[in-house]
């Protein structure tokens, strides 16, 4: 029997990415068993019950193994590493030359827990000159970075919900029991509710199993969250309850917005939002006048109507009575590592779509307007596309638009570990490394960093995303080679006691090679990365992030335990996260300190968005929207549920799920009855845009009039040399041009339907 091998490494199904300890069995490559990293500064063991399920993730009869291209016929051929790369750079030059790099774009680059390819992606881009980025994060939170851009000064402020240390909390549009978004989630909401001293408040159209637990469950009518909060903050300001002592310290703006929720109908607007004013009117009062207070938002308000307004109001709930900047409040944080860029605004020269106009926030672009940007006869329309870690042929909106689209591209690549979706709807596939046969990255939470190292080798035929995008600019012709000096003077550090000879040559070749700048990640790859060793070189990056973070913030730094100067914190920065593998707190910030994180010179947060004030005031034209969508689509479906087994598309394998394999829509018992609809009955919902057949169960979790269906489901899986589709994807449902008019957030927990019973 073969031994196993045990090896710390992070979960890669959400953004908490927590601990992990992974049993391998090395002749197999199976994951005999997964358990929670005891070790882990964050989730300390804590693991939920997908974590466990990982190696249907690693091991799959779709894993990649050679490069693919699309023959005249549609299918595909296999083509060996060097002509796949050749013809790949080959195509990407002769588009940039010929009608400009703004004709390429990139799509993806981080799919859940893959994020350090995604960092030489930019390597390559500045070699096309694009600047354009699709993401999912673009289509899930762009609203709250411009939101955050105008309050704070930069849109890609990291921002924390402490809930495990407040003494009111109020979750609004998340369901962290099954969704979590908070560290050990189940565990803190257990503790939460079980604390007399304490209060939960949960806001969703659901009663989901977070609001279950909730001392005081508001359930507002799908899309109506604006006049919610519009009402709660129109109580706030009529009756006073704002800390004047905190608006005079810290902002600026709000004798600006006072006369706009001074106005606000209070008691009409609870009744549109179709609760109650007695308990919102209590839940104000005593928010306002807790001690400490976190307010908890996620999804269900962000892709939402009105979504980039949700945002704004959400903020000033807690900012108006001074529930900010202190222990047990929200406040800002720092990244290690940003997770995104601050984009100028489109009249202060910032970067817009070609065709579309849609401006850029945090350096990202929605996937919403990409087929849109794709399928038209403008010159400038885009005409290669570069999908790295991403399924948008079916985790993005109008799967009909987008595969439509996408037929129109003179050149699409896809990068990925599976024959996904979109892999089938491109020229060329490349078979990328798993997230754990690679050296890899997390660090969405706030001061910490887990550098995680492969857990086995890369599977014979695939490469990691670093080295395919080294390889496809040097076939390009880009100046990759010439690092030399840089690896003589890394290999010279790690005999010297001085430990300055790398960053003096990195000094040195910034102002006598301009190339530096542009390819700086693979410059560092090819250098101090060398001296990691071939598995992890690509970690060599992380050398310039631990300098520039020991330089802005070294106080913090020290705080976590770390000591010396600038230089000296660097050094022990990079070389902890490179010798840390349950990862490390990289800093401890002080509140005392924590106004300089507010960007606008005087230092202090703006409230006056006048755009938004703006909206605000439309609000009842708004509603007359809705409300006509209402009369010509009976139901209200909210798409991409998150259950105990569905995880976007990164497990295809439909073997994972333990229960709910189907991804059942959830239905009234109101709403079967009239349809004569039973448990297991298939069902079609319909729209303009399309249909889907999906298996119904029925509860009354869900209000009359609401259906709730999962995401990471309606996708093709080979079982015995056929292809089986498993669940439905409410990507068929949705609709390019359904969504919020700023961010182009998709409005997913709106999609109006109809439903009717499949007779068999």
């Amino acid at each position: 029997m073969s031994s196993t091998t045990l090896h710390k490494s992070a979960c890669n199904l959400c953004s908490l990415n927590c601990g992990i300890e992974i049993e391998v069995n090395p002749a197999t490559r199976e994951f005999v068993k997964i358990t929670g990293d005891k070790d882990h500064p964050l989730s300390q063991g804590y693991i939920c019950q997908k974590a466990t399920r990982i190696n249907y993730y690693q091991n799959h009869k779709q894993r990649l193994t050679t490069p693919l291209r699309k023959k005249s016929d549609g299918t595909f051929e296999k083509i060996d590493w060097d002509t796949a790369i050749g013809e790949i750079a080959d195509q990407l030059v002769a588009i940039r030359d010929e009608h400009g790099g703004e004709t390429i774009a990139y799509a993806g680059g981080g799919g859940q827990g893959n994020h350090l390819g995604g960092v030489y992606a930019a390597s390559l881009r500045a070699a096309l000159g694009t600047p354009y980025i699709y993401s999912s994060l673009a289509q899930e939170k762009t609203g709250n970075f411009w939101v955050h851009g105008k309050l704070f000064g930069r849109q890609n402020t990291a921002y924390a919900e402490p809930i495990d240390e407040a003494e009111y909390v109020i979750i609004c549009g998340a369901n962290p029991m099954q969704a979590h978004g908070v560290q050990r989630a189940r565990r803190v909401i257990n503790e939460l509710s079980r604390d007399p001293d304490r209060t939960l408040v949960v806001i969703d159209p659901r009663n989901t199993d977070t609001a279950k637990k909730a001392d005081i469950f508001i359930q507002v009518i799908p899309g109506r969250d604006a006049w919610l909060l519009a009402s709660m903050l129109g109580i706030m300001v009529q009756e006073d309850l704002v800390d004047h002592q905190f608006l005079q310290e810290h902002t600026t703006g709000y004798s600006e917005i006072k006369p706009f929720f001074e106005q606000i109908p209070t008691k009409k607007y609870a009744e549109i939002a179709g609760v109650s004013y007695e308990t919102i009117e209590k839940v104000t009062r005593d928010l306002a006048n807790a001690k400490t207070m976190a307010f908890r938002s996620d999804l269900g308000i962000e892709m939402s109507y009105n979504s980039t307004l949700n945002a704004y109001l959400a903020r000033l709930l807690f900012l108006l009575p001074g529930h900010f900047g202190r222990k047990g409040t929200n406040h800002l944080s720092t990244w290690f590592f940003p997770v995104l860029g601050h984009s100028k605004e489109p009249e202060e020269g910032g970067v817009t779509a070609q065709v579309t106009g849609t401006r850029g926030i945090g350096k990202l672009f929605p996937p919403n307007i990409l087929p849109l940007e794709i399928d038209n006869d403008h010159p400038k329309r885009i005409r290669g596309l570069i999908v790295d870690s991403a399924n948008p042929a079916v985790n993005w909106a109008d799967i009909p638009a987008q595969k439509k689209a996408y037929k129109k591209l003179d050149l699409m690549v896809v990068i990925d570990v599976a024959m996904t979706e979109t892999a089938r709807e491109a020229h060329y596939v490349l078979p990328a490394s798993s997230q754990y046969e690679k050296v890899e990255a997390a660090f969405f939470q706030e001061n910490f960093f887990h550098l995680r190292k492969p857990v086995l080798h890369p599977l014979e035929g695939t490469l990691p995303e670093p080295e395919i995008y080294t390889r496809l600019l040097k076939a390009m012709g880009e100046p990759v080679n010439d690092f030399k000096d840089l690896e003589k003077a890394a290999i010279k550090d790690q005999v010297s006691n001085d430990k300055n000879n790398f960053q003096s040559a990195m000094i040195q070749a910034a102002t006598t090679q301009p190339t530096i700048k542009k390819f700086g990640p693979i410059a560092l790859k090819e250098s101090i990365g060398k001296t990691l060793g071939e598995d992890e070189k690509a970690a060599g990056m992380l050398w310039m992030t631990a300098q520039i973070y020991a330089n802005k913030y070294p106080a913090s730094i020290r705080r976590a335990g770390f000591e010396g100067n600038s230089n000296q914190l660097a050094e022990q920065l990079f070389n902890t996260i490179l010798n840390s593998p349950s990862g490390v707190r990289v800093s401890r910030n002080d509140y005392s300190e924590h106004w300089n994180l507010v960007r606008h010179k005087d230092n202090k947060i703006n409230l006056s968005i006048p755009m938004l004030l703006d909206w605000l005031i439309q609000l009842p034209g708004e509603l007359r929207r809705i409300e006509e969508l209402e009369k010509r689509y009976p139901f209200n479906l909210i798409a991409g549920e998150r259950r105990a087994y569905n995880a976007n598309t990164i497990i295809r394998n439909p073997e994972w799920r333990k229960k709910d394999a189907e991804g059942a829509l959830k239905v009234n018992p109101v709403d079967a009855q009239k349809a004569d609809i039973q448990n297991g009955d298939t069902v079609t919902l319909s729209n303009d845009n399309g249909s889907v057949r999906i298996l119904a169960i029925i509860t009354d979790e869900v209000p009359k009039g609401v259906l709730s269906m999962p995401h990471g489901h309606g996708m093709k899986y080979e079982d015995d040399d056929d292809y089986q589709t498993v669940g439905a994807s409410a990507n068929w449902l949705t609709s390019t041009d359904s969504c919020d008019p700023l961010a182009k957030t998709p409005y997913h927990k709106n999609v109006r339907v109809r439903m009717e019973k499949v007779q068999i």
